[in-house]
């Protein structure tokens, strides 16, 4: 039973949960918040009703089970969608178990009641019920409480479950009588069961032969005590069967006296705690696992007493925070908050009986780094007594780092549009043709070029292009199937996108005019793109053409010329310098990058 008055499931031989019907009685004082907690807690399904059956509290086992959540202080009996006995036909819900329980005022503790749950998508479980009255402290009865368990693991094995069945239902104590010789001079039915021998195959032998070779010594032990008129109470030890099985026994072994009060014997009672054994230690290994579970969760978490000390964390929170326990437990929570009234507001509205969810706070790591987390909490309470605060802190730093992350890249995005369409709008604006056709053709070459250096900036994730990148990108049309009129020299550099797409729109200019008027329109033709740094650290970017036609210099500056000039000295203030030489064009491209 818990230290609030609730009965807890414990297994019997036949592997059924039994309470014991003192600890079924809630005392309403006690806290129902906590009582209702633990109930959550069991894994298995009880709900609770008041005196008319209306269901008053539920945990979710129970909701798994039924498939369905009835409506509190409405529903009555029970909360299954249908019900039926075990031969198939319809049970009424005022007539099961619960309801059965109420109305009679009795209860079923180690009675189980069997019928079947069906769920509204049509399907059955079947289920053992232990309806139990629950009493005030004037032993009036005030509701009654059901645990119920689904038993179709039971039902796909019968065999194995009745087997089991029968052992719990036939199970009794088996009960020896031994003289001072040890020699075994009575023996019942139960021993006979228990330990595999028949009555006339024990009668006048040793009580060694039920034995283990390494218990030998026990024997003496035992008589000793009994000629000295002691009980030997609960000792637990290990027997041998017949055929040599070894089984888990608790003894309780009693002088025999006769009628002057001589001790003459001993009676010795052995029961079988092998499933007891059994059971304790899958719950020693459940709650190992719990706990394992609770310290590597994903969650950190940790209790603090009333003054807000901390007296237990789990490993999660100390990997997060980097701190030893001996360095965090015994300490008060606020040392550990960036914003000491936050944490102050925290606990103020724990002690007012308010839930804070979703509470962000900054904690201090050792490393003085701070972390940013969700916190949830709540109260354990004894009646008006804050027992401790429970706190479960979720690391959103990542989260919030994304955000701001996100933040960013959208004010950049922003710029960036703006940086593109301003680019754009001046293209247009300084692009000009005699006929509508070359007016588009020209806009849209130049809208091209910087789309292919976008693409780039993508790559990059808008860190800018790759300058030896961006050149073979742009001559790419010009230089297919192993075409090598183009030359490449020159080292690794990264442009910003400001200076990448002023370049790209310059590199188009001037592989648009070579292939119209320079080294481009003709197979002989070549261009030599190479690049270095200046000592003032500026770039140098050289267009050299050769074997083209001949080339004069204009007469006008072209409209390529003004986009190159604009885009160039512009914004990025550099210089650009074009050279007609009778072999083909030069230009120089000098800017800060």
């Amino acid at each position: 039973m818990s230290q609030d008055g609730i009965a807890l499931p414990r297994l019997s031989g036949n592997s059924e949960p039994v309470m014991r019907q003192p600890d079924l009685a809630l005392d309403g004082a006690r806290g129902g918040n906590v009582q209702h907690e633990l109930l959550h807690a069991l894994p298995v399904a009880v709900y609770t009703t008041d005196t008319a059956g209306h269901i008053t509290f539920y945990n979710e086992a129970a909701a798994a089970l039924w498939g369905t959540r009835p409506t509190l202080n409405n529903d009555q009996w029970c909360g299954s969608w249908r019900m039926y006995r075990p031969d198939g036909t319809p049970l009424p819900h005022d007539e099961c178990p619960m309801a059965v329980a109420l109305k009679e005022k009795r209860d079923f503790i180690g009675n189980g009641q069997e019928a079947v749950a069906e769920q509204p998508d049509g399907t059955r479980i079947p289920f053992m019920a232990f309806p139990s009255l629950l009493r005030d402290a004037a032993g009036e009865v005030v509701g009654a409480l059901n645990m119920f368990v689904d038993i179709s693991e039971r039902k796909r094995g019968e065999e194995l479950a009745q087997r089991l069945a029968s052992i719990v239902e036939s199970s009794e104590d088996a009960i020896i009588g031994k003289n001072f010789d040890g020699i075994i001079t009575s023996w019942n039915k139960s021993a006979e069961r228990l330990f595999g021998y028949g009555t006339e195959e024990v009668i006048g032998k040793p009580v060694t032969i039920l034995m283990p070779a390494d218990r030998q010594g026990e024997e003496e032990a035992i008589l000793k005590r009994i000629r000295s008129g002691q009980r030997v109470e609960h000792f637990e030890t290990v027997r041998q069967r017949k055929y040599g099985g070894l089984i888990d026994i608790s003894l309780t072994i009693s002088p025999i006296r006769n009628s002057f009060g001589k001790i003459i014997g001993a009676s010795k009672i052995a029961r079988d705690i092998t499933e007891r054994k059994r059971a304790a230690e899958a719950a020693r290994r459940a709650e190992q696992e719990f706990r394992d579970f609770v310290e590597n969760v994903s969650v950190g978490m940790h209790s603090i007493d009333a003054d807000g000390i901390i007296v237990w964390a789990n490993r999660t929170e100390m990997e997060m925070l980097g701190f030893t326990r001996e360095e965090y437990i015994g300490r008060h929570i606020a040392e550990f908050h960036v914003e000491r009234p936050l944490v102050e507001d925290i606990l103020q509205r724990l002690t007012n009986r308010e839930t804070p969810l979703n509470y962000e706070a900054r904690l201090r790591c050792k490393d003085g780094s701070v972390r940013h987390v969700l916190i949830n909490s709540n109260v354990l309470w004894d009646g008006d007594r804050l027992v401790h605060t429970r706190c479960f802190t979720r690391d959103i730093t990542d989260r919030k780092q994304s955000e701001a992350e996100i933040a960013t890249l959208a004010r950049e995005a922003e710029h960036r549009a703006k940086n593109v369409l301003a680019t754009v709008q001046a293209t247009v604006h300084l692009t000009q043709s005699d006929t509508v056709e070359g007016l588009k053709r020209a806009i849209a070459g130049r809208i091209q070029a910087l789309a292919n250096v976008h693409t780039l900036f993508v790559k990059s994730r808008w860190a800018g292009a790759e300058l030896r990148n961006l050149v073979t990108q742009e001559l790419a049309p010009y230089c297919r199937d192993g075409d090598t009129r183009a030359r490449i020299d020159g080292a690794h550099v990264l442009l910003d996108p400001s200076a990448a797409q002023a370049i790209a729109v310059c590199l188009h200019e001037l592989a648009t005019n070579a292939a119209k008027y320079g080294a481009l329109s003709s197979s002989e033709g070549r261009v030599h793109i190479e690049w270095s740094r200046a000592t003032d650290s500026r770039l140098i970017l050289r267009w050299t053409e050769a074997n083209g036609p001949l080339v004069a210099q204009p007469t006008r500056r072209g409209f390529g010329m003004r986009v190159m000039e604009r885009m160039v000295q512009g914004p990025l203030n550099g210089e650009i310098r074009f050279e007609w030489l009778p072999e083909g064009l030069a230009c120089e491209i000098a800017l800060m990058v």
